[in-house]
């Protein structure tokens, strides 16, 4: 059975590889060891084909670097231990025979496996505040083009607002496209920086230099991000229509205590007013292909209830072409305290049984897959008893 068939017939259960600080793969004793990184692969992907898991989503650019071959980005330090630098059996000649790209390999074991693959990409970010701009290599885009970057909380990101920072993002997007077997792009919660104590954006000499008609601030921010989202999707298209663009927003676009059409939540921070991530937009204009929000809270939290949340993405999508699957928290199940839902019964299969009640969901995604795996609650079992969603 083809990958198209088995999506047309059962709809996505996926699950999140994250690569970034080593999180899901490869595991901080791998680094640099290619045996060893794929051993650990083939592990994850046989544990969850397991589970009925039919698509992988893998972070193969957490910090404008790369997790595969790039004539752009440097290889991830998370991947050999030095950023640009992929190793002694990776140099000169075996380098250029492709003796280990992590992706193309990755892609052959999950199709083998009748699993998808969504190549993640972070847009904007640069380091983590815990990695430093030392360990970022000579030949990185960050040491050619400075005036491409500012900083926010001990962190560099591609500045939003320029022209350039669309052209590299949409250059990267169209080298992978072209030279992968993938079946979709994926971008998560991360646009412009989440907010920190109430310190501001450094991007008002920006702002000031070309406005492009905007008075408000947050309008033209909402508008960079725009760009890019369309431009992406746009380039996508072109170069190979059957790759499809999937966002995985914050779980709020925003509260309707300041706009009514919002959700009945009171979440501190939303995408629309803080992330500058206007996820309707994009969902009404058709440029992305789904839409994968985190509810990482409980049914009946009070400031963002799950159930609300499931079917307030649900009523965005009704009469779009934007399929809708949900993103879930098993990590939460983890160590969770007897006096909070997590620790009472299993969260995970309360939604699943709330999600087939919704058509419009047509599929949940983990986070992420090493708390997965280590079973918490028994949710695997749990994962296991509930049919996939079926497909629109």
């Amino acid at each position: 059975m083809s990958l198209c068939t088995l999506k047309a017939e059962i709809g996505f259960r996926g699950a999140w590889i994250a690569t970034v600080a080593n999180i899901d793969w490869p595991s901080a004793e791998a680094v640099g060891n290619t045996e060893m990184q794929q051993a650990e692969m083939v592990f994850l992907l046989d544990s969850l084909q397991s589970l009925g898991i039919n698509a992988i989503i893998f972070q193969v650019r957490p910090t404008a670097d790369a997790l595969y071959y790039s004539e752009y980005e440097p290889v991830s330090h998370w991947l050999t231990g030095k950023q640009g630098e992929w190793g002694e059996e990776s140099k000169a000649e075996s380098q250029k025979s492709k003796a280990w790209d992590p992706l193309e390999w990755t892609i052959f074991q999950a199709h083998k496996r009748g699993m998808e693959v969504h190549v993640w990409l972070n847009p904007y970010r640069v380091n983590l505040a815990k990695t430093d701009t030392s360990m970022i290599s000579a030949d990185h885009i960050f040491r050619r083009h400075p005036e491409w970057f500012w900083e926010y909380n001990k962190q560099w990101y591609f500045d939003p607002a320029l022209p350039e920072t669309r052209e590299w993002i949409c250059t990267i997007v169209q080298d992978i496209v072209s030279r992968y077997d993938i079946q979709a792009v994926h971008m998560d919660d991360y646009f412009y920086p989440y907010p920190v104590g109430g310190k501001p954006l450094p991007d008002s000499a920006s702002f000031e230099r070309s406005p492009r008609g905007f008075a408000d601030i947050g309008d033209w921010r909402r508008n960079n991000v725009n760009l890019a989202i369309q431009a992406i999707s746009r380039t996508i298209k072109e170069c190979k229509d059957s790759v499809e663009f999937g966002i995985s927003p914050f779980g709020v676009w925003r509260n309707a205590s300041v706009d009514s059409t919002g959700s009945a939540t009171r979440a501190g921070i939303t995408n629309y007013d803080d992330l500058y991530a206007d996820i309707r937009l994009w969902i009404k204009q058709g440029w992305i292909d789904y839409v994968l929000p985190q509810l990482y809270w409980e049914i009946g939290k009070k400031v963002a209830d799950y159930e609300v949340l499931a079917h307030w993405w649900a009523n965005e999508v009704r009469g779009t072409k934007c399929k809708l699957y949900v993103g879930m928290a098993p990590y939460r199940l983890e160590n969770a305290s007897k006096k909070t839902p997590w620790g009472q019964g299993n969260e995970i299969s309360r939604q699943m049984r709330l999600n087939r009640t919704i058509p419009e969901i047509t599929g949940e995604c983990f986070y992420s897959t090493r708390p997965l795996l280590r079973n918490p609650r028994n949710v695997c079992d749990s994962i296991v008893s509930f049919p996939v969603p079926l497909a629109e």
